[in-house]
């Protein structure tokens, strides 16, 4: 049986006014009051699963996300080389399998140049889904999250099918519905070489029982894949939204390099943003940013400023170690430590602006400061 989603459609209408983008250097939004959320409930999204507890983006990710309480979990997408999507974060994938430690793929690391930036390693472009399902999923990120690291090994590739598959299973499993928030990763480098991404994902969204009924948003820091997404499935999809990310002020989308994400921050800029998009996914910092001192200084008027033009916020990402935290949510345990106290207190000051959804990578904190604030 489906699980319903009528509390995930109760959301504001956007604003038909749209209005153009405003030039020049962004100014930071003055301070604001904190304002309230536009969304029917706070909804805490899985990042990469629970990818401070598990290797991200496996399926045992995924599994301890649900059971921490996560309303979405999120797959970003990929192409391999016989164009199955696959969920990495990257299409670079030194750096979360165990391709390194395979001698018959020596001969494939290479160097490319993604979004402008030269990279080097393996990537999922240059492998067969057959390739890519002989290699193990590893942690991004073992110094600092060495309990997770112990996982090394044990989980593979799964493909968006497979997730979508998994994520059903476990909705029907504890009757209650689970989001799911794809991210499309590098959209016009995919284009380029043959592999686009988007009507690919429509086609699993479509194939899939669940996912023609379950929440779904599928986000881009690009703007020309959302547009044309837009365009695919009208104004009012039933269960299909999208979300605009959005990297600091002085960054640039891939597709769009004459505009700055600062830009689209302004008033006139999220105005023309609601006219393809039901929400923006801000880093947190765009938010509240951090003092000199690194303490949290006064709010942004981003997320009034977003609600104003009919758009929800869903800012990434909370993560539970004090390297990441605000000063003054950190301890003396050192730059690695697990800091759940510190972590609740810094959702909670984000919670109190007014943010309708958040990313992070511990579900069970995100979900213990929504629930008991």
């Amino acid at each position: 049986m489906t699980p319903p989603i009528a509390p995930y459609r109760t959301r504001f209408a956007l604003c038909s006014g749209i209005l153009a983008i405003a030039l020049g250097t962004f100014a930071m939004p003055t301070p604001s009051a904190p304002t309230r959320p536009i969304a029917a409930k706070v909804l805490v999204i899985g990042h990469r699963g629970a990818s401070a507890l598990r290797p991200e983006h496996t399926l045992a990710s995924y599994a301890v996300a649900i059971r921490d309480g996560a309303d979405f979990v999120e797959p970003d997408l990929v192409a391999t080389k016989d164009g199955v999507l696959v969920v990495r974060h990257e299409n670079e994938i030194g750096g979360t399998t165990d391709v390194a430690a395979h001698p018959e793929f020596a001969a494939r690391r290479t160097t490319k140049t993604i979004d402008g930036q030269s990279i080097g390693g393996w990537f999922t472009e240059d492998f067969t889904l057959a390739e890519l399902k002989t290699l193990r999923a590893r942690e991004r990120l073992p110094d600092v999250r060495g309990a997770s690291a112990r996982y090394d090994g044990q989980f593979a590739v799964p493909t968006f099918e497979e997730m979508i598959e998994f994520v059903a299973a476990e909705a029907s499993a504890r009757g209650r519905v689970i989001g799911i928030i794809p991210e499309i990763k590098h959209a016009t480098y995919f284009r380029s070489i043959g592999l686009p991404l988007e009507d690919k994902v429509l086609a699993t969204l479509a194939a899939h029982a669940y996912t023609r009924a379950a929440p779904v948003e599928i986000q881009s820091f690009e703007i020309g894949n959302l547009k044309y997404l837009r365009s695919r499935l009208g104004r009012h999809s039933s269960n299909v939204r999208l979300l605009q990310l959005m990297e600091d002020a002085a960054e640039r989308p891939a597709d769009e390099p004459g505009m700055t994400y600062g830009q689209m921050m302004t008033p006139a800029g999220l105005a023309v943003v609601a006219g393809y998009a039901d929400a923006i996914g801000p880093s947190t910092r765009s938010i509240i940013p951090l003092a000199a001192d690194g303490r949290l200084a006064a709010p942004t008027s981003l997320v009034r400023d977003a609600h104003a033009a009919g758009l929800e916020v869903h800012p990434y990402t909370f993560r539970p170690e004090n390297r990441f935290l605000a000063q003054e949510f950190r301890n003396e345990a050192g730059a690695d430590a697990r800091n759940e106290s510190g972590s609740l207190a810094e959702i909670r000051r984000y919670l109190a602006t007014g943010i309708d959804a958040f990313f992070t990578d511990d579900p069970a904190l995100g979900r213990k400061a929504v629930d008991t604030p």
